[in-house]
């Protein structure tokens, strides 16, 4: 997946505990918000061959309407703080609200790639 410029200078002197948040996206890059949505927190598991996968599934409330189309790596909990990139999803509508799973084994950052 691809990491921002941002993110590749950054771990340089932070490491892959740069992105301690997960936030999710719809089609236009924007992040989602309303209906309970919020960021969540990450931890990461060590690195094997350069690739790096949160240590757990990361559950989000997803408001009627919504369409997540990518998740998005954060420096932060609340809105703002640093977007270092992250990964398009194969987009999924919500007509009504639930929760979206993002799964850690298909999400990854590979550092191989920086």
């Amino acid at each position: 997946m691809t990491m921002s410029t941002a993110y590749l200078n950054g771990i340089a002197d932070a490491g892959a505990g740069l992105v301690t948040h997960i936030g999710l996206v719809d089609d236009t890059g924007t992040e989602i918000t309303g209906g309970g949505y919020a960021r969540q927190a990450v931890t990461w598991e060590t690195a094997v061959n350069g690739l790096i996968r949160p240590d757990a599934d990361l559950p989000f409330s997803i408001p009627s309407g919504a369409t997540v189309a990518g998740w998005r790596g954060y420096s932060q909990l609340a809105a703002g703080g640093t977007d270092y990139g992250g990964e398009d999803l194969t987009p999924q509508p919500f007509a009504t609200a639930g929760t979206y799973t993002l799964l850690a084994a298909s999400t990854s950052v590979d550092h191989n790639a920086v």
